[in-house]
């Protein structure tokens, strides 16, 4: 079986910054993170190659970072300048690609609550 478990979800103050990890059973081409929040649609957030190419979605472009350590099987984002706004539930994923389309990814973790309060 595949597993990816995220972990370092929390309530953090608006401004304030969060690191949120997804660790791997396996390798994987490409690794994205999503996010939803209640009573919305699941959207994209960002994603990183193996070769180290990264897509961001134009809200958290700036604030938002991911890395992956391919030895360790994980994969972070750094997140600051926290917004209400991106109060959501986070949850990573693989796919054979870099891409930013959700049905393009394989396998998702169970997600990690991140809460910011104004």
């Amino acid at each position: 079986q595949r597993h990816l478990v995220e972990s370092g979800g929390g309530l953090i103050q608006a401004a304030g910054s969060l690191n949120i990890s997804c660790k791997a059973s396996f390798s994987s081409y490409g690794m994205g993170w999503f996010r939803q929040a209640p009573g919305k649609e699941r959207e994209f957030v960002a994603a990183m190659s193996w070769p180290g190419q990264t897509l961001y979605a134009d809200s958290v472009k700036g604030r938002f970072a991911i890395s992956r350590d391919k030895q360790k099987l994980t994969t972070h984002l750094q997140m600051n300048k926290l917004q209400p706004e991106d109060t959501a539930v986070y949850y990573c994923a693989s796919a054979g690609r870099l891409t930013a389309v959700d049905l393009d990814y394989e396998s998702w973790g169970q997600g990690t609550q991140v809460t910011v309060s104004a």
